[in-house]
């Protein structure tokens, strides 16, 4: 029923006509290569952990041979509840296990090999380490991701079309019985010396052609749709190039990767120094992962009870991971026991204190904020929706605006020594730089300033900055600036 009121309030609506309908501006065109949901949802997690064990935990070895008896496999105490409480005291946001690691040791009753957890004393012989994982992980919140290494030490058929089926019927046990995935890992480990069912002999593989990968991916994909897929060349998610949890200071997401010859790139032959960079305006939108261990080495050794990274050593290395808009991969190796060790896990406490303290108080939120520009006038894209917490709404500016700037006006003098800056990656990666400055006795110092952005930027002060004013200036972009967050932070670290 039409009423008085509503007539009142149309009126003018439809006084203003088409001079209303300039306030719903269209979004910014994309630009380049654009991420999948997977990997919209994936960049969002930025800190997960990995977990390396097998009977490498019990031989005291990083890799095994392949001839290894599954009885070495035995946690005493293993408690996959315990372990993900740990993980999640660090604000870790998923899991990934090595399911099965080179030496060809599965860790879940298998149907395809005998070197596997059936044939441990690990529950007498019906325990499921995958199992008990994946289902902790639920309940505490986190993500479940499976490691499974194409290489076989053990299998007898490696090196034959036989192995590829083996391969792949052990993905789809581990893909269809385990619930949701987040992601599924492959490492460029590929062929070399193994036990091969009593062969004991070194056997290659060429690794363009024989494990069909794209067959594989496909299978994967039908299998797990909401997974990214990780290897050295993607095509998901792709190596950042080194095992130290660093990625480049500058570090694109789109990618085309070539291998060492100069041809197309496959898992294990890979320009890896460009991986640590990406591809400004690369083929595929194919962000990088920094994967890196807490310890020295990959799994639990007594002798490196002493050399665990320290809490500061994590935040550092978040900040050139994540903060470089890549994911940080942490591994944190299980004991003997089954436990994460006491050192590690007084490590991740730390750590995640330190992030909860580093990232309480954005000071941007008491600002005021205000832009040169604002994409047709539209409050949809205003510059407050940069400090609104909201990962989905943006600032953007009008076609062709590309050296926009931002300005955080506070009532008094804040400090801060942290800037965190995040573009709306569904539209793909425009900025290629940009400046911070702060004001100062009347006149705009300029503080820092970088390269790409991404998904998540972290720029950290040389020193803490005490102002009234900071203003984030757009230097360089491809496009239109479509950011998503513009966040100041005074932090203990």
């Amino acid at each position: 029923m039409t009423t008085r009121r509503s007539l009142i309030l149309s009126a003018p609506l439809a006084a203003a006509g088409s001079a209303f309908a300039l306030r719903h501006a269209p979004p910014p065109l994309a630009h380049g290569a654009l991420p999948s949901e997977a990997q919209v949802q994936w960049s969002r997690l930025e800190f997960y952990n990995f977990l390396h064990f097998t009977v490498n935990t019990f031989t005291d070895r990083e890799w095994g041979n392949g001839d290894e008896n599954p009885a070495l496999f035995n946690p005493t105490a293993f408690d996959a509840d315990a372990i993900c409480e740990v993980l999640k005291s660090a604000g870790s946001q998923g899991v990934i296990l090595t399911c099965k690691h080179h030496d060809g040791f599965c860790l879940w009753p298998t149907e395809t090999t005998d070197h596997c957890i059936l044939f441990s004393p690990y529950r007498n012989g019906r325990g499921d380490i995958v199992k008990e994982l994946s289902e902790a992980a639920r309940r505490q919140g986190l993500k479940f991701g499976v490691y499974l290494s194409p290489w076989d030490r053990n299998q007898a058929t490696y090196g034959t079309p036989q192995y590829i089926g083996i391969y792949r019927e052990q993905l789809r046990e581990l893909l269809t019985g385990y619930g949701e995935l987040f992601e599924i890992w492959h490492d460029g480990a590929n062929g070399g010396a193994g036990y091969y069912g009593g062969a004991r002999e070194t056997r290659t593989i060429d690794k363009a052609r024989y494990y069909d990968w794209a067959n594989t991916w496909n299978l994967e994909r039908q299998l797990q749709p909401g997974a990214v897929l990780f290897s050295d060349v993607g095509p998901g998610v792709r190596w950042v190039g080194n095992e130290k949890g660093i990625a480049g200071e500058t570090c694109w997401h789109t990618f085309t990767p070539v291998s060492q010859s100069g041809g197309p790139a496959v898992p294990g032959d890979v320009i890896e120094k460009e991986s640590n960079r990406g591809t400004r305006n690369g083929q595929y939108w194919m962000p990088a992962e920094c994967d890196v261990s807490i310890r020295p080495g990959w799994f639990w050794h007594a002798a490196e009870n002493t050399k665990v990274k320290t809490p500061r050593d994590l935040f550092d290395l978040y900040c050139v991971s994540a903060g470089r808009g890549a994911s940080l991969l942490l591994n944190v190796p299980p004991d003997r026991r089954g436990l994460i060790h006491e050192a590690d896990a007084a490590a991740l406490k730390g750590f995640g204190k330190l992030m909860t303290a580093a990232f309480a108080t954005n000071l941007a939120k008491s600002a005021k904020v205000k832009a040169s520009n604002v994409r047709g006038k539209d409050p949809s894209y205003a510059a407050n929706k940069l400090t609104d917490g909201n990962h989905e709404t943006y600032w953007a500016t009008d076609d062709g605006v590309t050296n926009p700037e931002v300005t955080l006006d506070f009532m008094r003098p804040v400090s801060f020594n942290l800037v965190r800056v995040r573009e709306n990656i569904r539209l793909g990666q425009r900025v290629d730089a940009f400046a911070l400055d702060y004001w100062d006795h009347g006149r705009w110092v300029h503080c820092t300033g970088a390269t790409s952005i991404g998904s998540c930027r972290i720029l950290r002060m040389a020193k803490r900055i005490t102002t009234k004013r900071v203003r984030l200036r757009i230097t360089d972009a491809a496009a239109c600036p479509a950011l998503s967050e513009f966040a100041i932070f005074d932090t203990p670290v």
